[in-house]
């Protein structure tokens, strides 16, 4: 079951995931690639279209981000996107040069409606550019099919199945560009809007089985949504005509979960998804190697070599009962990909997540990573067609790490038991507001900042509790919430009150970017 995709190649631009969600949104597959991937990485996603995307360079600096120019021998239609329309430009024998007057922000352009581009749009559209070089000259065979007051909008040479446009058509600013993209995506590419959940269900198992055979794999469960998911995908494919299954979830308690949480997860994974599971405790061993490590990148290194070492632990003890163990499922996303391995081709890795930049270099296990190319959004919709209960598909997410990246600085397992109460009371509250299902994430966090309090007319010196909620589709990028001041003025004042070495609140205001969504 070959599945078609559009892919995106990435000249480090912040929107080349979002192009690749307007595409899946299309019911089309897509994947970003970094631009300096090989012509053989390419051709593995079995494309029939490929997408440039933006960038920070100009493609006449010295170190500009470039793809191989056998892109372009491929016979496949090609869509570039600002950058991209430079790169192309510029790589076929034409002339960029910077912009006498810059573009930023919306702007006017004129197209032309009969390029396939823009068939059935008008010749006038609203857009957004964020541009300060210009084609000067286009290369031979191209022709000029969008202009704007003071550059060019749009080229394109359909003998060769080459487009290109200046500005943003993925951007919800450019009014019309979800039209311009499924021209690109239907009318150029002529794709088949078959990537369906059902679709990607039937081919993952597919996958799964084929990739396992008859071998037997563990499935490291957090208690969210992710590995879940993953968890019961990947038993379905490894269940025989009897109902047994070669699939062994493992769920550890690493010592930073919240409150009641090692018990809650256990009876909701048995119960409720009856996944075969096996809970391990493990907070000694976590909270040991935690002792005295500040730095965010070394506890997230931690907690995923820590990770690794019990699976292992449990592979031998289940090798020994029911058979060899060669498989480890894991539920990364592609967020997790992006921001760990900067797949964005020139882009900077933004932190590494302890299942994908924490994991060691060599490992007894091999990796089975079903959602890796999902954002979040879509693995709940994968879930609702698996069946799973909306209870757990709803749960807002929670990093791998756990507790470890909101406590700032050393982990103790005092501190951990001062934020668990103040988180608890943030979930609680937001529940009781009824806002947990409209928003992405909410949680308390405890900073390495003690200040000066005063109660019961007593000087106090304790430690100080931020308070974050955000929006957001992926959690690539995210909106803080401007939460109702009565629920900030209730969390405050039960935190205060009923957390013992807590005496001020304080409430994150801050976007992703510049912000990521987690403190660490």
């Amino acid at each position: 079951m070959e599945t078609q995709s559009i892919v995106v190649l990435d000249f480090g631009a912040q929107y080349s995931q979002l192009i690749a969600r307007r595409v899946r949104e299309q019911k089309v597959f897509s994947v970003v690639l970094p631009c300096t991937a090989s012509i053989e990485e390419i051709r593995s996603y079995s494309p029939i279209g490929i997408i440039f995307s933006g960038g920070p360079c100009s493609v006449y600096d010295a170190d500009a981000p470039v793809a191989d120019k056998k892109v372009f021998e491929l016979g496949l239609p090609v869509l570039g996107i600002c950058y991209g329309l430079q790169f192309m430009v510029h790589a076929l024998g034409g002339k960029v040069r910077a912009a006498e007057h810059r573009e930023y922000g919306h702007a006017e352009v004129e197209v032309t409606p009969a390029s396939e581009l823009f068939q059935g749009l008008p010749n006038k559209l609203e857009v957004w550019m964020s541009h300060g070089d210009e084609a000067l000259e286009l290369p031979p065979g191209f022709q000029l099919s969008g202009k704007s007051p003071s550059a060019v909008a749009a080229v394109e040479n359909p003998a060769r199945k080459m487009w290109a446009v200046q500005f943003h058509p993925e951007v919800h600013h450019t009014k019309l560009g979800t039209e311009i993209l499924k021209n690109f995506v239907f009318k150029i590419c002529h794709a088949t809007p078959n990537w369906t959940p059902q679709h990607f269900i039937d081919v993952t198992i597919a996958q799964v089985r084929e990739q396992v055979g008859t071998g037997r794999a563990l499935c490291a469960l957090s208690g969210g949504v992710d590995s879940a998911v993953a968890a019961v995908l990947v038993d379905r494919a490894l269940r025989d005509g009897k109902g047994r299954s070669r699939l062994t979830s493992v769920f550890v308690n690493n010592g930073v979960l919240r409150k009641n949480e090692f018990e809650k997860v256990q009876q909701n994974l048995r119960d409720k998804l009856g996944l075969h599971l096996v809970a391990v405790d493990a907070t000694e061993l976590f909270l040991g190697k935690l002792k005295g490590v500040t730095d965010p990148e070394k506890k997230r290194k931690i907690i995923g070599n820590e990770f690794i070492t019990v699976f292992d632990q449990e592979a031998h003890r289940i090798e020994k009962e029911e058979g060899k163990v060669d498989w480890l499922v894991q539920g990364t996303l592609y967020p997790d990909v992006i921001e760990s391995r900067s797949v964005r081709g020139p882009s900077q890795i933004i932190k590494s997540h302890h299942n994908v930049g924490g994991l060691p270099e060599k490992m007894k296990l091999k990796l089975i990573e079903p959602l890796k190319e999902l954002f979040k959004d879509e693995v709940r919709r994968i879930g609702r067609d698996l069946g799973m209960p909306e209870e757990i598909l709803q749960r807002q997410p929670f990093p791998g790490p756990g507790l470890a990246v909101r406590v700032l600085g050393e982990v103790t397992a005092e501190r951990l038991d001062i934020l668990r109460e103040c988180d608890d009371i943030v979930v609680n509250e937001i529940k009781s507001a009824g806002l947990y299902h409209k928003i992405w994430q909410s949680f308390a966090v405890l900073l390495p900042v003690s200040s000066v309090g005063v109660m019961g007319d007593q000087r106090t010196y304790a430690s100080t509790c931020a308070i974050r909620a955000v929006h957001s589709e992926d959690g690539m990028t995210a909106d803080w919430v401007p939460l109702p001041y009565e629920v900030l003025k209730t969390i405050s004042s039960r935190i205060v009150n009923e957390v013992k070495g807590v005496n001020r609140v304080v409430y994150d205001i801050t976007s992703k970017p510049p912000g990521t969504i987690e403190w660490e």
